[in-house]
């Protein structure tokens, strides 16, 4: 169980807004806020690079906590400015020749699937969309039936930014290691709003933030990857954090994932960042996804009673995005008159999820997304203002 007004309590805003914004950016909790205000404090005092200094056992302790988070190993975490900077960190270390094929899913993310269009346009390689099933998510099946000799890459995004849906990230790892392929994760929108274990999806790499789900601070990401494949990777860019100059010629790349990290960092965002991925823990992620999954349920089946509004969101078990459209409203309008009423939502645009809009004929979506310091009761107002809309 979760003491849910123990976390309210550490999350002030709860008491004068209903946030349901978490996936864009959660709100954070104040032992967060508190771990980065202090080391700001500290450095103010003593100068940025003694500060880290004094604090550097808890900066290191940070790999350690994600990599529970993950059941992972510390030296399999890199920790960078966001999930952006994780993923294209870990593609683009991936070699690519003219006819090799990338597989994706079509409710890809823009920001994944532009940089598969760049490195095809460089190298001839070729990007692959696998079809959906009849419930939306990714076709293992058809997948399956795709893999060739050419396949050098499985990359999904778990849970897409436009809805619920939640693909089958353990079946394509399952694919991914039955033929030996690279399989990249993107789970920004999946890591603190269900468990996440790498050894059971069978991913090589994963990326993801820190400001959604997890409820930590923005300019916060981390990349996994697996060491057997990490030995292998040779990073896009490096710095002599990454790769210690070690004679006037030659350069030696670390011997962990912090391969991929550069030099300078935001010492408070990251110490934050362990301080959000230690709270979750604490809560447990079990008793996180099962809340996430109550709260948006309850939401998704009142909004669908409502005249006009039709549900978004696909897959057998969707998580805690709800992704709506109602009749003679725009999104964008929804989401202004809850502003107004006291209710945080956010919309999607088509241009994010580009296949899956265009397959789907999705207009802007409404994004409304639960986390488990919510409320019934503000789950029940959002159901209510936008029942009220539908009498005008």
């Amino acid at each position: 169980m979760i003491d849910i007004d123990r976390m309210r309590a550490d999350t002030p805003a709860a008491s004068r807004i209903a946030y349901l914004h978490n996936a864009g950016a959660a709100l954070m909790p104040a032992p967060v806020v508190a771990t980065m205000k202090e080391h700001i404090d500290l450095e103010s005092e003593i100068g940025g690079y003694a500060a880290a200094d004094r604090e550097s056992e808890r900066l290191d302790a940070v790999y350690g906590s994600v990599a529970r988070l993950l059941n992972a190993a510390p030296n399999e975490v890199a920790l960078v400015e966001n999930a952006t900077v994780a993923w294209q960190m870990g593609f683009y270390s991936l070699p690519f020749c003219k006819g090799d094929r990338i597989l994706t899913a079509e409710a890809e993310y823009a920001a994944n699937y532009v940089a598969f269009l760049q490195v095809a346009k460089r190298t001839g390689a070729v990007v692959d969309v696998a079809p959906s099933d009849a419930t939306g998510e990714l076709d293992v099946d058809a997948l399956e039936r795709m893999i060739d000799d050419r396949v050098k890459l499985i990359a999904i995004t778990w849970v897409p930014t436009n809805g619920g849906l939640v693909n089958p990230a353990a079946a394509i790892g399952r694919i991914a290691r039955a033929h030996n392929i690279p399989y990249l994760l993107d789970a920004c929108q999946a890591v603190g709003q269900m468990q996440v274990d790498v050894e059971a999806i069978g991913c090589d790499m994963l990326s993801a933030t820190g400001r959604k789900f997890l409820r930590g601070p923005r300019g916060t990401g981390f990349l996994y990857v697996r060491r057997q494949l990490l030995q292998q990777l040779e990073p896009p860019m490096i710095d002599h954090f990454a790769a210690p100059w070690v004679s006037r010629d030659q350069y030696e790349l670390r011997d962990d994932a912090r391969r991929f990290e550069t030099w300078e960092n935001n010492y408070a965002a990251r110490l934050g960042l362990g301080a959000a991925v230690d709270y979750a823990l604490a809560i447990g992620l079990g008793p996180i996804a099962q809340r996430c999954r109550l709260l948006a349920d309850r939401l998704r089946n009142g909004l669908a009673s409502v005249r006009g509004v039709t549900i978004r969101d696909l897959g057998r078990a969707p998580g805690a995005i709800v992704s709506f459209t109602m009749e003679g409203h725009e999104a964008d309008a929804i989401v202004r008159s809850a502003a107004a009423a006291g209710i945080t939502i956010g919309a999607s645009d088509p241009s994010s999820t580009r296949i899956d809009a265009e397959v789907r004929a999705l207009p802007v979506v409404v994004r409304a997304s639960p986390h488990y310091y919510n409320t019934e009761a503000e789950i029940d107002l959002l159901i209510a203002h936008v029942a009220g809309l539908a009498q005008h």
